[in-house]
């Protein structure tokens, strides 16, 4: 497998988790992983993603009328809850994400940070909680 472009991320936490495509993490677009790299170092500490790209099969996708900004590359779900979320959030809206969703409820906390762009399918900026 080819080393991922980006220091603190690979291409295997990247990738679709489907398992029905051959999804291999390259898909993720390199100005928003760009982004993403800038908001980890700012942030200092590792950023579990709990979701990256998803191909338009992935049972999340597939539910949906129109796949979502996962399926261009252009969005993540990072774990996080409690003052790790809130920290990340501050520096994430200091950098060109232009989509946030925030589930702070339940076991499987997350922040999803986008940036579809303006004028295209999904509202952009938009923030939500789930």
């Amino acid at each position: 497998m080819k080393t991922s472009p980006w220091p603190n991320f690979t291409y295997a936490e990247l990738r679709c988790k489907c398992g029905k495509c051959g999804s291999d993490g390259s898909e993720m677009d390199p100005a928003f992983m760009a982004e993403l790299q800038q908001l980890r170092t700012l942030y200092g500490k590792p950023m579990a993603l709990s979701s990256a790209y998803r191909c338009p099969r992935h049972p999340v996708e597939a539910k949906k009328r129109e796949p979502g900004e996962h399926t261009t590359g252009m969005a993540v779900d990072i774990a996080c809850r409690g003052a790790d979320a809130l920290q990340i959030l501050r520096l994430a809206l200091t950098l060109k994400f232009t989509r946030v969703g925030i589930s702070q409820k339940g076991a499987a906390r997350f922040i999803h940070l986008g940036t579809a762009p303006a004028g295209g399918r999904l509202p952009s900026p938009m923030i939500w909680s789930y």
